[in-house]
């Protein structure tokens, strides 16, 4: 009897876990608090700074809470963003924090393990702790899936039955003729350029056929997701294409491509 009720106990904790990160794979944004609650100043040191910088590895797109170059839709709807909050339970002789994933409810989907310092440099102590904690999260393994929203299809309910109506290949076909804007949003045309890569230390260099150099990317910790080199972005793959998304005087970049390598 013992055992079925741990068998059963660990079955819905499995659960539990899938279903977390299935929520904080639906989301894109993490913004990370200027300064955390046990700090009397922003950004002392540097610790959320580093935080960003952590998570961004993990493939999020990540912006500091004072930041004013945040996207259109994140600036309107904070709820599309997940809150990195750092818990600080720390003793007089040991800095130990933990990083914690919450949405805009308060929910907390997800709790890194401690990270633990002695260092006596506080600055030094904070970061290793920092790092340690986020090397913990090694079970969040993150690929950002958009929650699906019935926008493919419309469903008529007649004479008992249901009947779909297609109405993407409509999209299409006109996205194929010019570009079109849609919400604010431009729908690109299908010509996806294609890009070669060439081994670097730690990464690739992605060239055209002229050849010119078109990104440097280096590699993290996370299965195809790359640190744009000079750029304030990251190149992921989507399927069988590439995304780059990265800031250029401000604005959100969002580009595609095909690579071979």
């Amino acid at each position: 009897m013992i055992q079925k009720i741990a068998v059963s106990l660990l079955f819905l904790i499995t659960i539990s876990a899938f279903s977390q990160q299935e929520k904080i794979n639906n989301y894109k944004y993490i913004i990370v608090p200027d300064k955390f609650d046990f700090f009397k100043t922003s950004d002392q040191h540097q610790t959320s700074s580093l935080t960003k910088f952590l998570l961004a590895k993990k493939g999020f797109v990540v912006f500091l809470s004072t930041d004013k170059n945040i996207p259109k839709e994140l600036f309107t709807n904070k709820c599309l963003a997940l809150t990195a909050t750092l818990i600080d339970d720390s003793s007089l002789f040991m800095v130990k924090n933990k990083i914690e994933l919450k949405d805009c409810y308060g929910t907390i989907l997800y709790t890194s393990a401690v990270g633990k310092s002695k260092e006596k440099d506080y600055k030094k102590s904070y970061h290793e702790a920092i790092r340690n904690a986020y090397n913990s999260m090694e079970d969040l393994v993150y690929n950002f899936i958009p929650k699906k929203e019935n926008t493919n299809t419309e469903k008529v309910m007649a004479a008992s039955k249901v009947v779909t109506i297609p109405i993407a290949p409509v999209m299409e076909e006109v996205a194929l003729k010019k570009n079109v804007v849609v919400s604010d949003v431009v729908i690109p045309s299908v010509q996806i350029e294609t890009l070669y890569a060439q081994a670097i230390a730690n990464g690739f260099q992605l060239v055209n056929t002229t050849p010119t150099i078109i990104f440097q990317v280096f590699a993290t910790k996370r299965k195809d997701v790359f640190i744009i080199k000079d750029k304030n972005g990251i190149m992921y793959k989507n399927e069988n294409i590439w995304v780059a998304e990265y800031y250029e005087k401000g604005q959100l970049v969002i580009k595609k491509y095909r690579i071979k390598f």
